[in-house]
C-alpha cells in the first residue's frame, strides 16, 4: 500500500491562518480520497510559513470495482419517466434489463464502475482542493485565475511504495506537480528531491526547516528559558505570542537582550505590551525585583556573528518604541496627579452610541447604578460611585490611546497616582472582567459593584433601543455582558432582584434620552427665555416635564414607558445565558426550566441553588420515580379539570379515604408539607428536595392500589383534591411538569 506526500509551497502564509489551513488540507484531501473509494491508515498535516504538507500512510493502491443495481419504472411507463431514469443512470435504453415483477415488467439498470488507480484519484482530489481551498482571504497573481493566500510556487505530490516514488500526474494552471521542494529561504534555498515523507522531513531539517509547528514552538520556549535562567531571569509565559512567532519562521533562533535602564521604571504591563505588539518580543522578568528587564527576539537565521547585529538593530527599534511609551506615561501621570479633570471633560465630547449619548452620560448612569448595587454586594456606596466615575477615565489617556488593550490596567495606575483608595483603583482595573468564560471574576466588593453596573447598563441601554443580538451577530458583545452579569452575581452570592434593577436602569436610560432630545430643542432658542431656564431641566421620576406649547418649544409629553416589557425580555435573555452556563456544569436544561417557572426567578443565586438541588435529587432512584408520580398526578388532575370544567383545589378530607394507601398518603403529605415550607423559607433547597422525595413511596403505593376516577363521585372528588395537594407540594419547589422523561 503506497504512502502519499503532498506539499504546497508558496510565499509566506500569515501565522494566524496556518493551523487552520493544515487542518483543512488534511480534512479535504482525506475526505475526497475516501469518497472516491480509497482507504488509508493515518494522516498528518504540517504548516510552516512557506508550505502546507500532508503525509498519508497506508493508502490503498486503487479503488475497488463497484457494481450497483437499480430498479427503474415499468416498461409501459410514460416516456418521460423512462428518460429521467436513463439520465440518472447514464445508460441507454438498450443497456437496461427487463425483468418480470408482480405488477408487470420493469426496467433494471446494472451499473458497473471499474476500480481506479490511486494516482488518478489523488490528482483529481488535489486539483479540486487547491482550486477551492477555503482561505479566509486569497489573491490572484500573474495572468492566471488560480487564487491562493499568497502566490503558490510549486506542488510536490508523490506516491511511494516498495518499488520507489512516483510523481502524481497533476497540472493546476501553470503548476506541474513534481518531487522537489526547497529548504530555508536564506540558508538552504536550493531544490531538494525527495522520495518519501521520512526523506522529506530529514532533508528539510538538514536544510534548516522545522516542519512541525509544535516543535518550533517548543524549541523557542526551551532556548528562551535557558537563556533567561543563565541571567537569573524568567520568561513571562505567553502561549498566544509563542504560537504566532512559531508561525513566522521556519528555523527559530532565539536571541536575548537587556532593556535600557532608563525604561525599567515603566509599568511591566506597558513594557510587555509594547514589545509584544510592535516587535513580537518575549518579556524576561527579574524575579528578585519583579521588573521586566530583558527581552527575547527570535530570528529566522543563524547569523555568523551570533546574532549581535540583529540584537543591536532590535535594541534601537525597542528604544524608540519605549521612548514613546515613556512620553505617554509621564504625560498621563501628570494629568492623573492633577485629578484627571481634563479626561473627565473630554468624555462629554465623545459619543458612546448615537442613541445612548456620550461617555459622560454613560458613566453618570453607571455611577448611579453602582451606588444602588453596592449594599447588595457588600461595597461602600461612596467608593462604588467614585470608582465608577474614574474607571473609564484612562480611555482618554495617551497610553491607552496607543495600546487599547491596557484599558483598565492603566486606570489602576492613574487612580493610585491621583491618591484614590486602593478599592477604587482596583475597580478601575477589574471592572471590565469577566470578558470571557475563562477569565477570573473580580471578588473585591467595589469591583463587583462597578463591573455589574457597567454590564447591566450596557444591556439595558441596547435593549431599550432594540439593538439586541440577532443570530450569530452580536456587535455590542451583549451575550458576553450577560454571561458576565451571571458569573458576577453567582460568584459574589449577591441576592439581587434583577427585574427591579433592570426596570430602574431602563428609567435612567429613558430619562437621559428625553433630556438630550429636550436640550436639542432648547438649543434652537437663543437666547433661552428666562422663565423657561429652570423648567427646562426639571424631571419627574426621570421624565421631562411637558412644556407650555405656547413657549415655542415642542413638548415631549409623558411617553408611556415600555419598561415592564423590555425588562421581561432582557430577563429572559439572561435566563437563556444562564441555561448555557449551567449546562456546561452538567445541569439539564429542563431542570433549569422547571426552576425558572417559579416566582422570584430574577434571583439568580436562588435559581441556581434550586436547580442544583433538583438536579442532584433527580440523579437518585427516588428522584426519578417521584417525578413520574408527580407527572401522573398532574396529568390525571388536568384531564379531570378539563372534562368537568371545575378546579379541584379544595382541601381533601382524610375521613373520606377508603384505603390504607390513601390514608398513608394523607399522613405523608401532612409530614412533608411543613417540612418543605420550612426548608424553602430557610432556602435549604437540599432539605426541601429530601422532604418531597419522602413522598415517593406513598405516591407509588397510592397509584398502584387506588383508582382515582371511581364511580363514587364524592370519593372521586376527594381523590382529585388529594392529587392537587401532591401537585401543590411539588410546585413549592419546581414546576415538575417541565421535566422530561
Amino acid at each position: 500500500m503506497p504512502d502519499l506526500l503532498i506539499e504546497l509551497f508558496s510565499e509566506e502564509i500569515p501565522a494566524r491562518m496556518q493551523a487552520r489551513a493544515a487542518a483543512d488540507l488534511k480534512r479535504l484531501v482525506t475526505d475526497g480520497l475516501v469518497e472516491a473509494g480509497l482507504t488509508y491508515a493515518s494522516a498528518g498535516a504540517f504548516a510552516t510559513p512557506r508550505r502546507l504538507a500532508l503525509a498519508v500512510e497506508g493508502l490503498s493502491a486503487a479503488s475497488k470495482a463497484q457494481r450497483e443495481e437499480r430498479k427503474g419504472p415499468r416498461t409501459d411507463a410514460p416516456a418521460q419517466a423512462i428518460e429521467g431514469f436513463l439520465r440518472s443512470t447514464g445508460l441507454t435504453l438498450e443497456q437496461l434489463e427487463r425483468r418480470a415483477e408482480k405488477k408487470g415488467e420493469a426496467f433494471f439498470a446494472v451499473i458497473e464502475r471499474p476500480g481506479r488507480p490511486a494516482a488518478e484519484i489523488v490528482a483529481e482530489v488535489l486539483d479540486e482542493v487547491i482550486r477551492d481551498f477555503p482561505w479566509p482571504k486569497s489573491m490572484r497573481w500573474g495572468g492566471g485565475s488560480l487564487r491562493w493566500v499568497r502566490p503558490l510556487h510549486s506542488i510536490l505530490c508523490i506516491l511511494t511504495d516498495e518499488a520507489g516514488a512516483e510523481v502524481v500526474p497533476l497540472t493546476v494552471e501553470h503548476l506541474v506537480a513534481g518531487d522537489t521542494t526547497r529548504g530555508h529561504r536564506f540558508m538552504a534555498p536550493d531544490a531538494l528531491r525527495v522520495t518519501s515523507f521520512d526523506d522529506y522531513a530529514a532533508k528539510l531539517r538538514a536544510a534548516k526547516v522545522m516542519l512541525d509547528a509544535a516543535e518550533r514552538a517548543e524549541a523557542i520556549r526551551n532556548e528562551a528559558a535557558q537563556m533567561a535562567f543563565a541571567r537569573g531571569w524568567e520568561i513571562v509565559a505567553d502561549d498566544g505570542l509563542l504560537a504566532e512567532v512559531a508561525g513566522l519562521l521556519e528555523w527559530p533562533v532565539p536571541l536575548m537582550g537587556a532593556i535600557e535602564a532608563r525604561f525599567l521604571d515603566l509599568p511591566p504591563e506597558v513594557l510587555r505590551t509594547s514589545m509584544k505588539e510592535h516587535q513580537k518580543f518575549f518579556s524576561a522578568r527579574n524575579p528578585k525585583t519583579g521588573r521586566i528587564e530583558g527581552f527575547v527576539t527570535v530570528a529566522n537565521i543563524e547569523a555568523a556573528d551570533g546574532g549581535e547585529a540583529i540584537l543591536a538593530g532590535n535594541r534601537r527599534v525597542l528604544a524608540a518604541r519605549l521612548s514613546d511609551a515613556a512620553f505617554f506615561w509621564e504625560n498621563d501621570l501628570r494629568e492623573a496627579k492633577a485629578g484627571m479633570g481634563a479626561w473627565a471633560e473630554a468624555q462629554k465630547h465623545v459619543t458612546f452610541h448615537a442613541k445612548l449619548g456620550s461617555e459622560a452620560d454613560r458613566i453618570e448612569r453607571i455611577a448611579t447604578l453602582a451606588r444602588e448595587l453596592a449594599p447588595a454586594v457588600g461595597a461602600d456606596p461612596d467608593e462604588a460611585g467614585q470608582a465608577a466615575r474614574v474607571a473609564k477615565l484612562d480611555l482618554r489617556s495617551g497610553m491607552v490611546g496607543e495600546f487599547p488593550e491596557l484599558q483598565g490596567v492603566m486606570g489602576r495606575y492613574y487612580a493610585q497616582a491621583a491618591g484614590l483608595p486602593e478599592a477604587v483603583a482596583d475597580a478601575a482595573r477589574d471592572h471590565y472582567a469577566p470578558r470571557g468564560p475563562e477569565e477570573p471574576v473580580p471578588t473585591a466588593p467595589v469591583s463587583v459593584a462597578v463591573a455589574l453596573a457597567d454590564k447591566l447598563d450596557t444591556l439595558t441601554g441596547f435593549w431599550w433601543f432594540d439593538e439586541k443580538p440577532t443570530g450569530s451577530k452580536d456587535p455590542f458583545a451583549l451575550r458576553r455582558a450577560a454571561l458576565g452579569v451571571i458569573r458576577l452575581v453567582l460568584s459574589s452570592g449577591s441576592r439581587l432582584p434583577l427585574k427591579r434593577v433592570i426596570v430602574s436602569q431602563l428609567g435612567s436610560v429613558f430619562g437621559q434620552a428625553q433630556m438630550r432630545g429636550f436640550d436639542a430643542q432648547l438649543s434652537q432658542l437663543d437666547p433661552l427665555p428666562e422663565d423657561l431656564a429652570e423648567e427646562a431641566r426639571l424631571r419627574i421620576e426621570g421624565r421631562m416635564v411637558p412644556v407650555d406649547p405656547d413657549s415655542g418649544i415642542q413638548g415631549l409629553g409623558r411617553e408611556e414607558m415600555r419598561g415592564e416589557a423590555v425588562a421581561n425580555d432582557l430577563l429572559a435573555f439572561l435566563h437563556d445565558r444562564l441555561k448555557v452556563h449551567l449546562r456546561e456544569q452538567g445541569i439539564r436544561h429542563d431542570v433549569i426550566d422547571a426552576v425558572l417557572a417559579l416566582p422570584g426567578n430574577d434571583d439568580l443565586v436562588a435559581v441556581v441553588a434550586r436547580a442544583t438541588a433538583l438536579s442532584d435529587m433527580l440523579k437518585t432512584p427516588d428522584g426519578e420515580n417521584l417525578v413520574q408520580g408527580l407527572r401522573r398526578a398532574e396529568n390525571i388532575l388536568v384531564q379531570a379539570e378539563e372534562k368537568d370544567g371545575v378546579e379541584y383545589s379544595f382541601g381533601p378530607e382524610p375521613k373520606l379515604a377508603q384505603t390504607d394507601e390513601e390514608r398513608a398518603l394523607f399522613a405523608a403529605l401532612d409530614a412533608a408539607e411543613p417540612a418543605i415550607a420550612r426548608a424553602i423559607k430557610a432556602e435549604d433547597f437540599p432539605a426541601a428536595m429530601s422532604a418531597i422525595a419522602a413522598l415517593r413511596a406513598p405516591i407509588d403505593a397510592f397509584f398502584e392500589a387506588v383508582q382515582v376516577n371511581t364511580d363514587n363521585q364524592v370519593v372521586r372528588r376527594n381523590r382529585l383534591n388529594l392529587l392537587h395537594r401532591i401537585r401543590a407540594a411539588g410546585q413549592g419547589i419546581a414546576d415538575f411538569s417541565r421535566l422530561e422523561g
